[in-house]
């Protein structure tokens, strides 16, 4: 009876956290000019709660070493404790990250990685929700990351859509590097200010921008940048890039161009399709400058201009410095230009090579480290790999790269598998091993031709 009422007292509180959060959204549209000063009010014990609720239990621990299975002992208490301590002004102190290095997609370079203290991220998620109720009113439809409702997929169906419609057109390929380390504190707070003038949020969020990272021990304040990692920092990279880039390209660049032209952007990761190649060859000219007054950089050597045409097409001018080519990158897929079943020139989609030796790499990893845990265990683990690959590789005309996949890691089991005695294993044993101790087979969970996709 306890846990029935508990899960009642729960659904409650986060109904009441929806009104209000409806309620802020319903603000921010009727006054889509004007700075809000009055949001912190809505942020009680009921929705410190909610976000506690929206907040990953298990990841990695901060700086202070909490697990959230400690922080529940007392969440009641701990929960009133965080919400005095964020609205007395000075009471509360963000604590730094403490940041961890992760391996890049080549497996040499390493991106760092900010992990908050639990319960920052509890906090942090409160005031995220405010700023996405708020931001959501105004964000543009060709901004899909880390957004309600959007996803990876639909930014990539986007451009297959735009693609397809346009036939022969321009693609630029960007990358900004160093984003999350290079986004300038008092750009960010001005920008903030012409949305959010909440003096409670405002000086939360400085106090993020300014508790610096713990590694090694010793604890470093840089002077630009947001910890990318923090439950915060999606929300404000989403609202730094929309004024940077969102707002000016449909604002002041697409009414000057000559022909059609789309922007599409997951979080700090973008692409411009342009029908005119007179076109991109102007934005690519001018993108640099308007980052650059940002605090922002393009990466010279990941930042192109393509071509993308179905064959055959004439080759491009020298003089203009295209790149010869039918395909790019986003998000982990590569886009070129196929044939159907019937023949004709479509814009297809795949895992991207480096995704794809990525993958594999982290499979033999795990297979090495766990090569001695039971078969079961092992089949167990490796079946929830393959159905997190499918579920995002799963894409239609991506069918051979997902049953390649399938074979490698069922390979890189035999290897592991055969280092457990000095009798090794052949395929005919690997194949008795696989009908008792079987994996799933490939399968396309997304279909760019059953979804409807507005650019």
């Amino acid at each position: 009876m306890e846990s029935f009422g508990g899960k009642m007292t729960e659904t409650s509180s986060s109904a009441k956290v929806s009104t209000k959060l409806e309620r802020i959204a319903k603000l921010a549209k009727q006054m889509p000019g004007v700075a809000l000063s009055t949001l912190a009010h809505h942020i009680d014990r009921e929705w410190l709660r909610e976000a506690y609720r929206r907040t990953r239990k298990d990841g990695a621990v901060g700086v202070d070493g909490q697990t959230a299975a400690e922080y529940a002992v007392n969440l009641e208490g701990n929960l009133q404790s965080l919400l005095d301590r964020a609205k007395s002004g000075d009471h509360y102190r963000a604590p730094p990250v403490r940041r961890v290095h992760i391996p890049k997609g080549d497996g040499k370079k390493t991106r760092p990685i900010g992990i908050p203290a639990f319960e920052d991220k509890v906090l942090q998620r409160a005031v995220a929700m405010v700023l996405e109720a708020v931001y959501e009113q105004s964000f543009l439809d060709c901004s899909y990351g880390f957004r309600p409702g959007r996803s990876a997929h639909q930014a990539v169906q986007a451009i297959w859509k735009q693609a397809m419609d346009l036939g022969n057109c321009w693609v630029l390929e960007a990358d900004i590097e160093d984003f999350f380390g290079s986004v300038d504190p008092a750009q960010l707070r001005e920008i903030l200010g012409q949305r959010v003038q909440d003096g409670v949020l405002l000086r939360l969020i400085g106090k993020w921008l300014k508790a610096g990272v713990m590694e090694e021990g010793r604890v470093y304040r840089p002077e630009t940048g947001v910890p990318q990692g923090g439950v915060i920092s999606p929300i404000l990279s989403n609202i730094y890039l929309h004024e940077v880039l969102d707002q000016w390209f449909a604002n002041q660049v697409k009414p000057r161009l000559k022909g059609r032209a789309y922007l599409t952007r997951f979080a700090d990761d973008f692409v411009l399709v342009f029908e005119k190649e007179e076109d991109a060859h102007r934005v690519q000219e001018v993108l640099p400058k308007r980052f650059g007054k940002y605090g922002l950089r393009l990466h010279p050597d990941k930042t192109r201009l393509v071509r993308f045409a179905p064959p055959p097409s004439s080759p491009p001018s020298p003089a203009t410095g295209t790149q010869r080519g039918r395909s790019f990158d986003l998000l982990g897929f590569t886009l070129y230009w196929g044939r159907s079943r019937k023949g004709r020139w479509v814009v297809m989609q795949k895992t991207a090579r480096d995704r794809f030796r990525r993958s594999l790499r982290r499979v033999s990893l795990w297979c090495q480290d766990h090569r001695h845990d039971a078969m079961k265990e092992q089949q167990v683990a490796l079946s929830r790999k393959l159905q997190g690959h499918y579920a995002y590789y799963g894409v239609t005309g991506n069918f051979r790269a997902l049953l390649q996949y399938f074979d490698e890691v069922r390979r890189i089991w035999k290897k592991w598998l055969s280092r457990r005695n000095n009798r090794g294993l052949d395929w005919g044993r690997m194949n008795a091993v696989l009908k008792v101790f079987s994996l799933p087979r490939p399968r396309v969970v997304h279909s760019v031709f059953r979804t409807a996709v507005n650019p």
